[in-house]
């Protein structure tokens, strides 16, 4: 099953009490500080407006206390909102029944945890099962569905080990062939490799993309490391302090900072691996090139291979082979050692639809 859309719209969680008789206050606009001094309750989400595309990643980071996890939990509604809506694929969550919301999160939903959140008794096998097992699926399609799962995240052989007898890698891929097993179009992944050692963490982030390439669900990742972040996300939506400050490409992002707090984020970026040649790339044609390079390219890869070639200047072009303009060796190394992006004289970046993600000016 495919993504659903997610939308939501003026999302407040006031944790406290007399959080319904004070919610008026944090519509008018009291933020959190003044919230817990004056009146002893902590104002974890306001004001949040977000949608997120079918089939699409949507990465939600901040540091820890900025209501990450609480937003997550809002889509399930394993935590209720104080006031506002969250719209699944149309249906409004926040208004089903109990036993509406017991069916949507069998069907709709599945949740990835930070500790793997494995029965120690069950072997992966029967991990994996489980949520087809409480939907109750026969047997014998719980399996098939299973194996085809744990053979996807590389666990084939392993099917009746005991989690004790996995590496955290090894568990967290079970965790993730749970999720995928249950076929529901919303994956929502909360802070999912964080507990893994470096390298068995970019190995699951690439486990993840080549999986969503073919699955397309819709998912929600949280994250407080922008490297991470950068990687996964078509869009990223930064917090602090319970609001939203900035959502957006990567390149929006890293390009555009919204504040100085986005900007302390982005300082120390590899740039080289986030920006790709649509960021860019210059009108025209080049003036003597074999070389052709996609648009999607990043300025790393896009460095490499006109090294290798020996090529000044290249073609910059579609997924399809369409011409989009022209990028020059040097433009992209003065890109790639940016430290900060200004709108003085410079390189033009140019919009194209169905390929670029904005216009900006980048000067060098």
């Amino acid at each position: 099953m495919s993504g659903l859309a997610i939308e939501i719209r003026h999302l407040y969680k006031l944790f406290g009490g007399k959080a319904g008789n004070l919610i008026a206050l944090a519509e008018s606009g009291l933020g959190r500080a003044e919230m817990l001094s004056a009146h002893n309750h902590v104002l974890a989400l306001s004001d949040i407006n977000l949608h997120i595309e079918s089939g699409r990643i949507q990465v939600i980071m901040g540091l820890s206390g900025s209501g990450k996890s609480t937003l997550i939990r809002h889509i399930n509604r394993l935590i209720d909102p104080t006031s506002g809506n969250v719209l699944v694929g149309g249906t409004d969550v926040t208004r089903l029944s109990v036993k509406e919301l017991r069916q949507f999160r069998r069907e709709a939903t599945a949740m990835v945890f930070q500790k793997f959140a494995l029965l120690p008794h069950r072997t992966v096998l029967d991990n994996v099962v489980y949520g087809l097992e409480i939907k109750g699926v026969a047997r014998a399609e719980q399996e098939r569905h299973a194996r085809k799962w744990i053979d996807r995240v590389g666990l084939g052989g392993y099917e009746r080990r005991l989690p004790s007898q996995l590496s955290g890698g090894m568990q967290q891929r079970v965790g993730l062939a749970r999720a995928l097993c249950n076929d529901a179009p919303i994956l929502l992944m909360d802070e999912a490799f964080s507990a893994l050692d470096p390298l068995i963490r970019v190995d699951m982030q690439s486990v993840l993309l080549d999986l969503q390439k073919e699955i397309r669900k819709t998912i929600v990742f949280i994250t407080h490391d922008l490297d991470e972040a950068l990687r996964l996300g078509d869009r990223i939506a930064i917090l602090k302090d319970g609001l939203i400050v900035q959502n957006g490409t990567p390149e929006d992002i890293v390009l555009t900072p919204a504040d100085d707090y986005v900007s302390a984020f982005v300082k120390e970026v590899n740039r080289g691996r986030v920006l790709t040649l649509s960021s860019v790339m210059r009108a025209g044609e080049p003036a003597q090139s074999p070389l052709g390079l996609t648009a999607d390219l990043t300025l790393e890869e896009a460095l490499s291979r006109m090294i290798a070639a020996d090529a000044s200047e290249a073609a910059v072009l579609s997924t399809d082979g369409v011409l989009l303009g022209r990028v020059r060796f040097t433009d992209i190394v003065a890109a790639t050692l940016r430290t900060s992006v200004g709108t003085d004289a410079g390189l033009p970046v140019f919009a194209h639809t169905g390929c670029l993600r904005g216009s900006h000016t980048v000067s060098v």
